[in-house]
């Protein structure tokens, strides 16, 4: 087995990112490419039992929702159990929840079998963040979460095209595909990581452990929270859920019209999304942050006061450029707010679950502004949640310039909450 010394030489040598670390980006394609194979079917595949419109978007939501409630739980593995198994325990979770939806035989059933796809969800995402945290040189922070975040784009934009490839095999078809890209996936990296010295479980009391406490006292894991809270309410929630709506109920175009301003924010995202990574590391985290929520808040805005297709377009290209130069940034501050020489588990849970929060409660309330009020008046909020957010950013420090905080250790099982 390599050992630990090499894997810390690994990680302060030149610019070549370990492999490792492209193991870890080729399996968020894989994620990333069959939640959009999955998604698109799902509420159709629900409404397939018999059930209401409503009852088929709680299939959507409770998976959202368990997300969030395992978020602090999958922390507290990842500080006890290690990064690596409870990345691959996450991974087999949704493959085997998934590959049973397809032989779901009830509403129910499906409802328990997707919310528990949410649970393993959140632990590969929680442990996955902080493998690349451990494994990413310091220096290079912001260009391997760009790298990261553009192959979920990249299998985000994808799923869905190789989903309507295959909806003439019928809705239980994409959980089984899913499924076993999952199982591929599970093993692939399961063999990359076994004897990988960057991938070593740390020894617990060797090591120092920020608690979410410790990050909460400091302004900038502050203002990263409410950053993520606007982008999960505005990028995962609002704009998957009224953008649709505002283009057949508003503009009364075709509902494929839809897919393609969807496309278009994608699009805005691809263009800078790898090169925001990269710059973060020359020029800092806040540049990004400030200008990327506040670009993404215009667009944003905008999306809801478009009188044509046109100007939907535009919209949706602004707000996916916005998005897409803070979004790396906004990951490697969260790694330069843990550090190289430190655990953050339940930092990392809390940081997921502003995201998750905002998802959830970012449709249901814009949702009900543009009931009662108008979409415009909807968007124009989001909006301004996600302008208040660049800025929090103004007046924080610089993560990346930012002096070590004295490492408090910290007991493994001591409670951060």
């Amino acid at each position: 087995m390599v050992n630990r010394s090499t894997g810390a030489e690994r990680r302060k040598s030149g610019t070549a990112l370990p492999v490792e670390i492209w193991v870890l980006v080729g399996a968020a394609f894989t994620i990333a490419i069959g939640f959009g194979l999955v998604a698109p079917a799902l509420p159709q595949y629900a409404r397939g039992f018999g059930v209401g419109v409503a009852a088929a978007s709680a299939i959507v939501s409770a998976f959202a929702l368990m997300r969030l409630l395992f978020a602090p739980v999958s922390g507290r593995l990842v500080q006890k159990l290690g990064e690596r198994p409870v990345y691959l325990g996450g991974l087999l979770i949704v493959a085997v929840s998934t590959g049973a939806c397809a032989l779901a035989q009830t509403y129910w059933q499906l409802l328990v079998l997707r919310s528990l796809g949410g649970i393993g969800s959140t632990m590969f995402t929680v442990s996955s963040l902080a493998l690349v945290i451990r494994m990413s040189p310091p220096a290079e922070r912001g260009r391997v979460s760009g790298i990261y975040s553009t192959s979920f784009l990249i299998g985000s934009i994808t799923g869905p095209l190789v989903g309507g490839a295959l909806a003439g095999f019928g809705l239980r078809w994409p959980f089984v595909i899913y499924a076993v890209a999952l199982l591929v996936a599970s093993y692939i990296v399961y063999a990359a990581l076994k004897n990988s010295a960057l991938a070593l479980p740390e020894v617990a009391g060797d090591t120092p452990i920020m608690t979410f406490r410790q990050a909460l006292a400091e302004r900038t894991y502050r203002a990263v929270l409410w950053s993520n809270f606007g982008n999960g309410a505005a990028v995962f929630g609002v704009r998957m859920a009224l953008v649709p709506l505002l283009v057949v109920e508003v503009l009364r175009y075709d509902e494929a019209l839809a897919g393609v301003a969807l496309t278009v924010f994608a699009a805005g995202n691809a263009v800078v999304l790898f090169l925001s990574g990269r710059w973060s590391d020359r020029l800092g985290r806040k540049p990004f942050m400030v200008w990327g929520t506040l670009i993404c808040a215009i667009g944003t805005g905008a999306l809801g006061f478009a009188p044509n297709l046109t100007w939907l377009l535009v919209a949706s290209f602004v707000a996916g450029f916005g998005s897409g130069m803070f979004t790396p940034a906004q990951q490697a501050a969260v790694a330069d707010i843990v550090g190289s020489g430190r655990r953050g588990g339940p930092v990392l849970a809390g940081f997921q679950m502003a995201a998750d929060l905002g998802t959830v409660l970012g449709p249901y309330v814009v949702g009900l502004l543009a009931e009662r009020v108008s979409y415009g008046f909807a968007l124009g909020v989001t909006g301004v949640v996600l302008a208040s957010a660049g800025l929090v950013w103004m007046f924080v420090p610089e993560p990346l310039q930012r002096k070590p905080l004295a490492e408090v250790t910290t007991r493994p099982t001591e409670r951060d909450t």
